[in-house]
This record gives structure tokens, C-alpha cells and sequence, in this order.
């Protein structure tokens, strides 16, 4: 309940256009200190969970333990830890080009999604909460690569989990 508390505060203030990336390049050791809230800690945190979730936790494990082997002693960047992701998938899912449009991008988008017969339809755009004219840009361009997950009634929840890759508007 507190980390679903601290979730929910993280968006609220990720939902204002006055949020910032999670990751980006940075000039003065101010600006790095700027970098480490709680945005970046619970939203890093989020983004990580919705990963493991996506590529299942053997699999996420796995990419954890690469990465700690590969850079063990060193210093490493995000893009390590995505390559280490994308060599555990064997290619098979560009994790480093799913989770830049998660960390490069502020705040979140919103899914909407619409069901017409059996036929469903996804649309995703920037989530605001409140438009704050002071620190107005426009973010019509974000486009996120969002992992959705799903089960049909010819499944029970623990055994029949699809998955689909939102990488468009609309899919």
C-alpha cells in the first residue's frame, strides 16, 4: 500500500508539464543532484516492474544477472543494462528502443482502449493532469512503446497471459 501510495504521488507530479525525463544529459554536479528525487527513484522503480512483468521474471533475472557480471567494478550507463536485456531476448524484443520512450520522454501516456464486437482498438496520448500555461510545450510527437498484457476467457489468469507491443498512435 505505501509503495502504491509513493506510485500515485510520483504520477501526479510526472503528470504536470513542468515534469522532466528520468534520464538526461546533464552539465554541473547541480544538475545532477536535481536528478535524484523521487520521481526518478519511484518512476525508474515503476518502469522497472513493468519490465520484468513484460519479459517475465526468469527472463528479467536473467538480464539482471548479465548486466551485474558485465559491469561488475565498473561504471555503466542505462544503455547497459537494455543491451544486457536485449542479449538475454536473443533480438527477439528491442528492449533498449522499448525503454528509451519510457526514459527519455516525461510524464506518461494514456491508453485508451475501445472494444467493438471482438474487435479491440488502442490509442495512446500524453497523459496531462493539469495544463500549466508557464511551462507549456507541446508533446503531440511523444510516442511511447507501451508493453500491454491481457488474457481472454479461454484462459485462466496464471496460465494464458498475452502480450502486445503498443508501439504506434493506435494499434
Amino acid at each position: 500500500e505505501d509503495f502504491l501510495n509513493l506510485i500515485f504521488k510520483a504520477m501526479m507530479k510526472d503528470s504536470l508539464n513542468s515534469s522532466r525525463p528520468v534520464s538526461s544529459a546533464v552539465q554541473s554536479s547541480e544538475q545532477i543532484e536535481e536528478m535524484f528525487d523521487a520521481l526518478s527513484y519511484i518512476k525508474g522503480a515503476s518502469l522497472l516492474s513493468m519490465l520484468k512483468h513484460y519479459l517475465t521474471k526468469d527472463v528479467f533475472q536473467a538480464g539482471i544477472e548479465v548486466y551485474l557480471h558485465n559491469h561488475n567494478y565498473r561504471t555503466a550507463q542505462s544503455d547497459d543494462l537494455w543491451d544486457s536485456m536485449n542479449e538475454i531476448t536473443n533480438g527477439t524484443l528491442d528492449v533498449k528502443k522499448m525503454m528509451k520512450t519510457w526514459i527519455v520522454h516525461k510524464g506518461f501516456p494514456l491508453v485508451t482502449v475501445v472494444r467493438k464486437g471482438k474487435i479491440i482498438s488502442v490509442q495512446q496520448e500524453k497523459f496531462l493532469y493539469r495544463v500549466e500555461l508557464e511551462n507549456w510545450t507541446s508533446d503531440a510527437s511523444y510516442l511511447w512503446h507501451i508493453p500491454l498484457t491481457y488474457i481472454t476467457n479461454r484462459c485462466n489468469f496464471t496460465h494464458c497471459t498475452n502480450a502486445y507491443l503498443l508501439d504506434q498512435k493506435s494499434g
